[in-house]
């Protein structure tokens, strides 16, 4: 039975989220400021949290980057009143897994935590390493050669996502339902951008291909061809 911890100040808002969560089979347990979630969440075993963007004690930025910073890794849905872009982008930069905004339907909720909790482990190695191209996991942070390179959120969990099947074709479903946790949607071109402007980070100016398209289908990440 999978554990949510729920970190959200208003307290109607929390006990729906509980009593919706409940009753399709999680273990749900809730609190009401930042600074305690942080702490709960640190400690206990939880499979899954669930965020809200402004918090008395600790602000939900604040909480989700001290997580990362600790090495914790449980998927966090941010929920804010906030809506623009700046403050999605802010969430998901910050460590957040996926962003909705209130006014929610439930179901959707429920759909975004299932989603989240569906994603398999991965292997626990915390640095891959493919010809000059290195993936630090702990520090979020990647390099080719001497090069650092500056990925965003989702370009990282891509990127992981290659490298740990280095050599295969990876579809476009496959990369959508993995980082984005929905099914794919063949209409949406969401997937060829953030590859694409990660093919150009990494594949720089006179260095030798890694990146491969294949027509069709999807993509694959290759070590150096002599």
């Amino acid at each position: 039975m999978p554990r949510v911890l729920v970190i959200e100040d208003d307290e109607t808002t929390a006990r729906e989220i509980v009593a919706e969560l409940s009753v399709h089979g999680m273990t749900a347990e809730w609190v009401a400021n930042g600074r305690e979630g942080l702490e709960r969440a640190r400690q206990d075993g939880y499979d899954l949290i669930t965020l809200d963007r402004m918090l008395p004690g600790l602000d939900g930025i604040d909480v989700v980057a001290e997580l990362r910073r600790a090495q914790v890794d449980t998927p966090v849905l941010m929920i804010s009143a906030l809506s623009d872009v700046d403050e999605r982008v802010r969430g998901l930069r910050a460590g957040g897994d996926d962003y909705m905004t209130k006014p929610f339907a439930f179901d959707e909720l429920r759909a975004r935590v299932e989603a989240l909790l569906r994603r398999s482990p991965e292997p626990r190695e915390t640095v891959l390493r493919l010809d000059d191209l290195e993936l630090d996991l702990l520090s979020r942070s990647a390099r080719r050669g001497r090069r650092v390179l500056d990925l965003l959120p989702r370009e990282l969990q891509i990127l992981e996502y290659l490298m740990r099947h280095e050599g295969q074709t990876v579809t476009r479903a496959m990369l959508f339902e993995r980082v984005w946790g929905y099914r794919f949607d063949p209409r949406t071109n969401l997937v060829d951008v953030h590859v694409g402007r990660l093919r150009r980070k990494i594949d720089g100016v006179g260095e030798t291909p890694l990146f491969e398209t294949v027509r069709g289908i999807g993509f694959a990440l290759h070590a150096a061809r002599t």
